[in-house]
């Protein structure tokens, strides 16, 4: 099947024929007919699946279908819990509306707000924030949700990993109870079932891959390493093999700047990427990976999250997640939009037990590979040293929240909406707010 089988007009087609994609992918033949016809949808899928132009895609068809906001207004909100997703959710949206009359914007801290309230204030069509700058504004009165009509929930599971329910329900509170709500996450755990019983209505359910599985297009290998050689051993990896590029992942800020100044040391193009950088330190690490001036971006799990890198062929697991699922998305980072790509674990004798604990959640054998020079000494810990270490007594249980009444509202099919008025000034079109 391809994109105009999927119901949608020459405009967007034409704009996904440009990005270079032919056949839809398996989310995109699911979610998007759905979209279109005005049903809430709560869709899983791995990282690098096409998730975002499967809710892009009918959105930017839906606003196209009446014209553009009206002053101050904002028509679709797309809510991400890190702000380099919102800036790769953003492109996405400039990109496949770039033969459309629409407006959007990107919203998110750790740069001025000025230039967003500008934005806001010409109303927008489509607003991609993260929750804490959009809570502030919205709280000054300098956002109009009144006229809104779609919501999107964008990596769920992160949001709440990250602590942002309260914002969430903050933001929610303050959105008509009349709108389409889209819901899309890697897993659809207990917690993430709950809150699409809260604000979705009668939802479609979608999922592509089972939950917690890894891409057949990226390969996995361990290698067995004592802990103070891990390094050595990255930067033997990086001549033998002569990896062009490759994402590094540490698990702490000082861990990734500490290997950051070692590998710069060893004579390689390296950055760091993790909460304590900026946002335009973040970006201009990012923009030089991507351009090719960077060998090596070095990034923590939070700052890595919505990452989209086209091509990338390597991820290295410096340091293995302490969370498990954590893994899944890391290494979706390659094995994109039908690329294939390598995952490398850097393992220690203490990082058995999360090695085990990956191979628990995914559900396979990740091979080892034994480096001649590199060969381990040190022996994992034991039960019994484990269970020391570990401490006794269970952990306190998440308290549940009461379950608000249940959202009635009207739907809307075929991707219309009531019709408003057209009298938009003329903004241009904003690439970004930052």
């Amino acid at each position: 099947m391809n994109f105009e089988a999927l119901g949608l007009s020459p405009d967007l087609v034409k704009a996904v024929i440009d990005r270079g994609y032919t056949q839809p992918t398996p989310i995109q033949l699911k979610a998007v007919p759905l979209v279109l016809d005005g049903r809430d949808v709560l869709a899983a899928a791995q990282t690098g699946t096409g998730k975002t132009a499967a809710f892009v895609l009918p959105i930017l068809q839906r606003l196209a279908f009446v014209g553009a906001a009206r002053r101050g207004q904002v028509r679709t909100l797309v809510l991400t819990p890190t702000r380099e997703l919102a800036s790769q959710v953003h492109e996405s949206v400039m990109d496949y509306g770039s033969h459309l009359d629409l407006y959007s914007t990107v919203v998110f801290g750790g740069v001025k707000a000025e230039p967003q309230i500008a934005a806001l204030k010409q109303g927008v069509d489509t607003l991609v924030a993260t929750p804490g700058r959009l809570l502030d504004l919205a709280q000054q009165g300098l956002v109009d949700f009144s006229a809104l009509e779609v919501l999107v929930l964008d990596e769920a599971d992160r949001m709440l990993d990250m602590g942002f329910i309260h914002d969430i329900e903050r933001i929610i509170s303050l959105l008509p109870e009349n709108r389409q709500t889209l819901m899309f996450s890697a897993t659809f755990s207990t917690e993430i079932r709950s809150l699409a019983s809260q604000y979705l209505v009668d939802p479609a359910c979608v999922e592509v891959t089972p939950a917690n599985s890894t891409t057949a297009l990226v390969e996995q290998i361990a290698y067995p390493v004592d802990g103070d050689r891990k390094t050595e051993l990255l930067i033997h990896l990086l001549g033998e093999e002569q990896w062009s590029q490759a994402l590094v992942f540490c698990r702490t800020k000082h861990g990734a700047n500490r290997l950051t100044q070692e590998l710069l040391n060893a004579g390689f193009t390296t950055a760091p990427i993790h909460g304590n950088k900026s946002q335009n330190a973040r970006q201009r690490a990012l923009d030089a990976f991507k351009g090719g001036d960077l060998q090596l971006l070095i990034a923590t799990d939070i700052a890595a999250r919505g990452l989209d890198i086209d091509q990338l062929p390597e991820v290295v697991n410096f340091d293995l997640p302490s969370v498990p699922e954590d893994y899944v998305h890391r290494i979706g980072r390659t094995g994109r939009a039908g690329a294939t790509g390598r995952s490398h674990s850097l393992v220690s004798a203490n990082d058995a037990p999360l090695l085990q604990g990956i191979e628990h959640l995914i559900q396979q054998d990740i091979p080892r590979v034994h480096v001649p020079g590199f060969e381990p000494t040190d022996r994992p810990p034991s039960p019994d040293d484990t269970e020391l270490k570990s401490g006794a007594g269970d952990l306190p249980s998440k308290i549940r929240r009461p379950r608000p009444a249940s959202r009635q509202r009207k739907r809307s099919g075929n991707g219309s909406s009531q019709a408003r008025g057209n009298d938009v000034d003329s903004p241009k079109k904003t690439s970004s707010a930052a």
